[in-house]
């Protein structure tokens, strides 16, 4: 694991957030869940955005190579690979976070963050490292 590699110090941070969303991941499990103040064992969320749907996932079982069942214009995020994209295909856009603790390709440590319909990859020191308009 990466130096400074701090769960506890994630489960302070993210308990005092507000307006969040999380899907299970992998290697989350009932124990992670009591020590959190909010929902974090459901497999996908489904957000309502207008006509469009933002189906979030961690990525271990939809993904890429098995998308979860889309329409025309929406919304696909997912984590797991530890590899950032903000990408538009031909039907539908595909959206990565990268990864806090282990990125993978290069890339620095990121999160994401949805607001009046853009997504940006951050890093932590403040930077944008990727956006997109959705």
């Amino acid at each position: 694991l990466p130096e400074g590699y701090n769960p506890k110090g994630v489960i302070k941070e993210i308990n005092n957030l507000d307006n969040i969303i999380i899907v299970r991941g992998n290697c989350d499990a009932e124990v992670d869940q009591m020590v959190l103040k909010f929902p974090i064992m459901a497999d996908y969320c489904i957000i309502m955005d207008g006509e469009r749907t933002i189906y979030a996932s961690h990525g271990h079982i939809y993904n890429e190579n098995n998308l979860p069942p889309l329409k025309n214009g929406d919304i696909f995020i997912h984590g797991h690979t530890h590899v950032l994209r903000a990408e538009k295909r031909e039907t539908y856009t595909i959206l990565n976070p990268g990864s806090v603790s282990i990125p993978k390709e290069g890339n620095i440590p990121t999160y994401a963050v949805l607001e009046n319909g853009v997504f940006s990859i951050r890093g932590f020191e403040g930077e944008v490292v990727k956006e997109i308009t959705l």
